[in-house]
């Protein structure tokens, strides 16, 4: 079999050659390497922007790219995108091994037309945002940052937006968490040792995962109502609003909203309207429709009662160097007749 492996400035070739070379049961004939994308973080952030806003097909492919899928049996990728024309040369195709938790780099419904299989990994910087999230939550309802800057601005300060309502510990809150997939799962068994209570709105949700004593699954409407913090772990298929103006004004006025996920799925003129009038007590937020973030793109901007990161929560070493080595051993289950995780097409023939 025939690999062709495409890595960026986020997943190196480096990372893909040593994840796919030492996995030791599978191998493949012949492997090409190529790189997408540029060398720049900084400019690579705004082509995962397109990507993630459905403009996937505007970006330019590595060159030879299209002539070394013509004989490849299985893509491996990351942001490269994975277009029809892709897959028109590519015929013998088997399988994408895809290095991320979204897919709106691959033309889906073209690989499930021509019987290719796509495996996504959303599970490469689960951990990795879970743990962004926890520190998130902590930073927003503790003031550690807001102590930080008074403090080297010559401050010390007494008073917080959170102050007068008094500042709970965890062990008081309940945790609302929408959407229970890889990273709500993570954050979900982080936060369990904070003692903290937990309401879960997700239609697919897995009830064996959770203790009942200290959680249990309800309608979105009811975790908005009695949650102390909302966070958000949903990825809807298609760009759509989840939590708007009506959302925010069902959320009790000391809770706090925390997004690591999709920013489309949130209005934040809406969010800004709420916490400016006192509906929610605070948010933190590290994902943004335009990104840099200033204060003319974005109302969230100087808003005392809300923590901005600049999209930090998945980049950590572990999340990209181990992910092609996770995604070889579910293309061997795959090439086995096993089940992979995260098969997003398995209504195709094997």
């Amino acid at each position: 079999m025939k690999c062709v492996a495409i890595g960026d400035n986020f997943i190196t070739t480096d990372m893909m050659k040593k994840g796919i070379e030492s996995y030791q049961y599978l191998s493949f004939d012949s492997i090409e390497y190529f790189f997408f994308g540029l060398h720049s973080r900084h400019e690579m952030r705004h082509i995962v922007k397109v990507i993630e806003t459905g403009g996937f097909e505007t970006l330019d492919l590595p060159e030879g790219l299209l002539e070394a899928v013509e004989d490849a049996d299985v893509i491996m990728c990351h942001l490269c995108p994975i277009t029809k024309t892709v897959l028109e040369r590519a015929k013998k195709l088997k399988l994408i091994l895809c290095n991320r938790g979204g897919h709106e780099n691959i033309d889906v419904a073209a690989c499930t037309e021509r019987n290719i299989a796509v495996l996504l990994n959303p599970s490469h910087n689960a951990n990795a945002v879970a743990e962004f999230t926890v520190g998130l939550i902590l930073n927003e309802t503790r003031n550690i940052t807001r102590s930080n800057i008074a403090i080297n601005n010559g401050e010390w300060r007494e008073k917080y937006p959170n102050t007068a309502t008094q500042i709970h510990e965890m062990c008081d809150m309940t945790i609302g968490l929408i959407g229970f997939g890889s990273v709500a799962k993570l954050v979900y068994q982080k936060l369990k040792a904070f003692n903290c209570r937990f309401l879960i709105s997700d239609p697919f949700g897995n009830y064996d995962d959770i203790n009942k004593n200290i959680a249990k699954f309800v309608p979105l409407e009811q975790l908005l109502a009695n949650s102390d913090v909302v966070s958000l772990h949903a990825r809807l298929s298609r760009k759509s609003i989840l939590l708007g103006e009506e959302e925010f004004k069902k959320m009790k006025n000391t809770a706090y909203f925390i997004n690591t996920a999709r920013s489309y799925m949130v209005d934040y003129d809406a969010l800004a309207s709420a916490l400016k009038s006192g509906e929610i007590m605070g948010a933190a937020i590290d994902v943004f429709d335009v990104e840099p973030v200033t204060k003319e793109n974005n109302p969230l901007v100087g808003l005392d009662n809300c923590t901005l990161t600049n999209h930090r929560g998945g980049d950590t070493i572990n999340s990209y160097s181990d992910s092609p080595a996770m995604m070889m051993k579910e293309a061997q289950k795959f090439f086995e007749g096993d089940m992979p995780k995260f098969w997003l097409n398995p209504s195709i023939k094997r």
